[in-house]
């Protein structure tokens, strides 16, 4: 079993014992990893829970505002209302989101119109319009039993109504009143949909039997008529009678099938195919034209932009007293196909906002935007436009930056290598994992597809059913050992009617680091700090800490260096308050002192990391997360900081008494020299030493101006500059070919030690040959790249005579 200690006590120590109030205990080897996955429940959305279907009285509800427009055409979509029994946060309850249709997009806005009262017959309307409208338009109205015997599922005694999952939506209508226009819920709409439910309950039986056994002389077939004689102007529908030019537009309700249908156009022609298809069944009035009518499509997840898509389904042909009629258009239709995936992204930005409250109880912090946070729990399994990997990798940088100063402070006698162990303990995936799975992080991560099929409004009756069969009674799942896996077989994401999920474990590491990048993001380093206390990584950056460090670098005697660090200080454009550091700085462990670089190393290598990785973070929003990881790791490595502290002209300044190193360090410094770019060759030897001076350097000055990350970043820019931009990135032939072999094929790699170097040998199987590449160096970096470089240029010379 591993332990990672991360929570210490405000006192020093001169051993290498490391005393914590808090064990992080990892519950096995394989937490963390992509290779294993586990399962867990999901929390409920607070802010949708409610008693709807148990109010027999009125309410009082917030009301949310839906408006939509069409970015293309003209196409109308009535405006709706969302009542909720909670309050939403103000930037979940306004908001924009982008819909897309097939050839154009609908751009939806939500905003808060206050309070709306219902009395007890609006509440049971709306209950029974909702009921209609959901379950006629993305379930079933009409359901077989295990007998087979078909019933209307709003005539039961079930109730369709679930606490967790309870809200109301209605569309809205614009009426003149006092000479200016208001919105109002359309009640007359919403009145003709609860006839049509009574219509249904009342002739129920018609479900049940074949549309050839219909009876013509059935007094429960149609209400009363009196006409006797067709009018060519009149259409008699199932419950009314409508004229021919109000009939367009029309939402209707098939009594055979329940599907919910807007009528498109009632054609002249009455014979033909259509008419012929209908001839079985016996009807009032035969020699109506049949109507023309468009189904609303199954609803589909409009918050991706899949281009064409599929075509429209064919419009279809149906006797109109087969249709009851009702007071609804077709924009309202429309918004209802819509609703589905913008209800799916305030679901989730509600989620992310309880999460924010629920750090905030403890942290006070709730200033970090809902969005910001609902990126970090989101997975690329979802396949938003968005995802967690950006704010993972600033997140990371921005961990071990903090990690690494508490360390540094917090333990001023430990070396750089018993520091980095530490670090690697508490930063690392297995200790990641306990401390999201600790805060129940699990529950608010989303990893799975919108599949708005499997979208279940209130009042509707799951047609996608998904029992539980984990055997476990609670909606939280228990950390056990039966509840991990690493069969391949188990499907990722797919939740049961309790709640639980498969999941990987290694995402809900990534989503500790995506929550840290969130919080710097929006709310600095002082938000990040107090979140990463609550998730219980305690990094205090005392200010006395500070200053006990700059005492014990003043102790050191910088007086005969003085005139080499003036110089210096005028090289990085920076004059330092307390010299000493800067002396520590540039002091090599060769010298045999009783200090070296060697800690300010460790801690300027986590400065220049979220230094540089927040300057791309910033400034490249526009690449994705794979790109913004190749920026930082070309950018952030020993061997681009050893070409900068030759560049600049900082080798000089290095004080060290190895003849070994001073001659590697001339070879480099005349290397560079003659470079005509930043592109280092994997063959070159590159003394190391230069690129911990460049980091040692970056630390003093951290520590110098008490912590200022962005005093550092103004010495550190101009010395890096011209920064690499997406365009000009070169990865390392390594990396290169690591991802080159993504599409190509499996790469073997083969290390053996030979005397003083390593030896690496690369293999690459393509489809009608072997490719080879064999690099050595003083180390395993060196030879890799080299192995690397050589495979590359004979991948080359292949694609050169394909």
């Amino acid at each position: 079993m591993i332990v990672a200690r991360c929570v210490f006590k405000n006192q020093k120590t001169n051993t290498m014992e490391t005393k914590a109030t808090t064990d992080v205990k990892v519950i096995s080897s394989g937490a963390g990893t992509k290779k294993r996955k586990e399962l867990h429940g999901s929390v409920s959305v607070r802010s949708l829970s409610g008693t709807l279907g148990d109010k027999l009285d009125g309410a009082t509800f917030y009301a949310y505002k839906m408006d939509f427009s069409c970015n293309i055409s003209e196409e109308k979509f009535s405006s709706f209302v969302l009542l909720l029994e909670t309050k939403l946060d103000g930037d979940v309850g306004n908001i924009e989101v982008e819909l897309y249709l097939i050839a154009e997009f609908v751009r939806s806005s939500v905003s808060f119109s206050g309070l709306t009262n219902l009395d007890a017959k609006q509440m049971a309307k709306a209950r029974c319009f909702q009921e209609l409208m959901v379950n006629g338009l993305f379930g079933e109205l009409f359901v077989k039993s295990s007998s087979g015997q078909k019933s209307f599922v709003l005539d039961t005694e079930e109730s369709l109504w679930d606490l967790s999952n309870s809200y109301l939506l209605l569309p809205l209508e614009s009426v003149e009143e006092g000479g200016q226009e208001c919105v109002r819920i359309n009640w007359t709409g919403i009145d003709s949909c609860v006839s049509a439910v009574e219509f249904l309950k009342q002739n129920a039986w018609l479900s049940s039997k074949q549309p050839e056994s219909i009876d013509k002389n059935s007094s429960a077939h149609l209400e009363d008529s009196v006409v006797t004689k067709l009018d060519g102007n009149v259409i008699h529908l199932a419950n009314r009678s409508v004229s021919v030019e109000n009939l367009k537009g029309m939402v209707v309700v098939a009594i055979h099938t329940g599907k919910i249908y807007s009528i498109l156009d009632a054609p002249s022609d009455t014979s033909g195919y259509y008419k012929k298809k209908w001839h079985r069944i016996l009807l009032k009035y035969p020699e109506q034209p049949l109507l023309l009518l468009k189904q609303s499509h199954n609803p589909r997840n409009l918050l991706v932009n899949k281009g064409s898509g599929k075509k429209s389904s064919q419009p279809e042909r149906i006797p109109p007293e087969l249709l009851i009629g009702t007071d609804l258009r077709t924009d309202a239709m429309k918004s209802f196909y819509l609703l589905p995936s913008l209800m799916h992204r305030m679901e989730s930005l509600m989620l992310a906002s309880q999460l924010r409250q629920e750090i905030a109880h403890h942290t006070g912090e709730l200033n970090i935007p809902s969005s910001v946070i609902l990126e970090a729990l989101t997975t690329v399994r979802c396949a938003e436009r968005f995802s967690l990997q950006r704010l993972e990798t600033l997140g990371d940088a921005v961990l071990k930056y903090a990690v690494s100063c508490h360390l540094f402070l917090e333990y001023p006698k430990k070396e750089e290598g018993p520091l980095t162990d530490h670090r690697s303990t508490i930063v690392g995936n297995p200790a990641l994992h306990k401390f999201g799975v600790d805060r129940k992080l699990q529950g608010y991560i989303r990893d799975c597809a919108f599949d708005p099929c499997k979208w279940t409004a209130p009042g509707q009756r799951s047609v996608w059913p998904s029992p539980c069969n984990h055997c476990v009674d609670t909606r939280e799942v228990p950390m056990d050992d039966k509840f991990f896996t690493e069969d391949v077989k188990i499907k990722v994401g797919n939740t049961c009617s309790k709640g639980h999920r498969w999941m990987i474990s290694k995402d809900i590491s990534d989503c500790v680091e995506a929550l840290i990048g969130a919080y710097y993001v929006g709310g600095g380093l002082t938000a990040t700090l107090s979140l990463m206390k609550w998730l219980g990584i305690v990094t205090e950056l005392e200010p006395s800490s500070v200053h006990d460090a700059i005492k014990a670098a003043s102790l050191h005697s910088y007086a005969p260096h003085i005139e080499a660090i003036n110089i210096l200080e005028s090289k990085i454009g920076y004059k330092f308050n307390f010299k000493g550091l800067l002396l520590v700085a540039i002091t090599h462990a060769s010298e045999g002192l009783d200090y070296c670089y060697q800690r300010l190393e460790f801690l300027g290598d986590s400065v220049l990391d979220i230094l540089i990785t927040r300057y791309f973070y910033e400034n490249h929003k526009d690449i994705g997360p794979k790109g913004l990881t190749n920026l930082r790791s070309a950018s952030v490595n020993k061997n681009n900081f050893a070409f900068y502290t030759v560049r600049n002209n900082l080798h000089p300044h290095i004080l060290h008494r190895s003849e070994s190193l001073r001659d590697q360090i001339s070879s480099f410094a005349k290397y560079v020299s003659g470079m005509s770019s930043m592109t280092l060759s994997p063959e070159i030897i590159i003394p190391w030493a230069l690129g911990d001076l460049f980091e040692s350097i970056v630390g003093a000055i951290l520590i110098d101006s008490k912590l200022d990350l962005d005093e550092v970043w103004k010495v550190v820019e101009p010395l890096l500059s011209p920064i690499v931009t997406p365009e000009e990135l070169e990865l390392a032939p390594f990396r290169e070919l690591k991802e080159l072999c993504d599409s190509l094929g499996f790469l073997n790699k083969d290390y053996t030690k030979k005397g003083d170097s390593m030896h690496a040998e690369f293999t690459l199987q393509l489809e009608d040959v072997l490719l080879n590449g064999q690099g050595s160096g003083p180390n395993k970096t060196a030879a890799k790249g080299m192995a690397a470089h050589c495979l590359l240029e004979k991948l080359e010379w292949c694609h050169q005579l394909t």
